[in-house]
């Protein structure tokens, strides 16, 4: 869903707006709204983020975040997950996580909504690459295919057991298979 505007903002004028429900991404001087996310969606979403940050949480190498508001370059945008290395996380005065993360995760990973735009998703995916990010994803649950993207290449399509690149910083192994196999109840 796209919100009309007569004219186009800034980003510094989009940051000023109140969040919406669901959350709204602000690409080229408009506002998009992001459809509320499903449960196959939701459920890769979650394992996700669990399966990176058991491996690099307690150590403090790296922490993956759900729905996380990174506004860099012109764009302010929602990836599903993000990853960033934990030298690269902004604290804030007190030691705790920011609020703000003005800029960009070293890992993007987008989750394919049957509403959404594909070729949005996958524009926010290379306007990251474009200014830093070292690797995306594009996860499409109905087709069940993951396509990869890695700076100055052409995307690649991982399905059934081929190991799936991730960033350096991280030892985890992961495969298109294991990744949809999660869409069932555990046995």
């Amino acid at each position: 869903m796209t919100t009309t505007l007569h004219q186009k903002i800034t980003l510094a004028e989009f940051r000023k707006l109140p969040e919406t429900k669901p959350a709204s991404e602000f690409i080229d001087g408009k506002i998009y709204q992001k459809p509320m996310p499903q449960g196959k969606h939701s459920r890769l979403q979650l394992k996700l983020c669990n399966a990176i940050n058991q491996v690099v949480e307690e150590e403090q190498i790296a922490l993956a975040f759900p729905e996380l508001r990174c506004s860099f370059g012109e764009r302010s945008i929602l990836p599903d997950v993000t990853v960033f290395g934990w030298e690269r996380i902004p604290f804030d005065a007190a030691g705790e996580f920011a609020n703000s993360f003005e800029i960009y995760p070293d890992w993007t990973i987008e989750i394919v909504s049957a509403e959404e735009n594909t070729t949005k998703v996958i524009r926010n995916i290379l306007y990251c690459l474009k200014y830093g990010t070292k690797l995306g994803w594009l996860i499409d649950p109905d087709e069940r295919v993951i396509l990869v993207f890695l700076p100055g290449q052409e995307p690649l399509e991982i399905t059934g057991d081929e190991r799936l690149p991730v960033p350096q910083f991280l030892q985890l192994h992961l495969t298109s298979t294991q990744i949809f196999t999660w869409l069932k109840p555990a046995k």
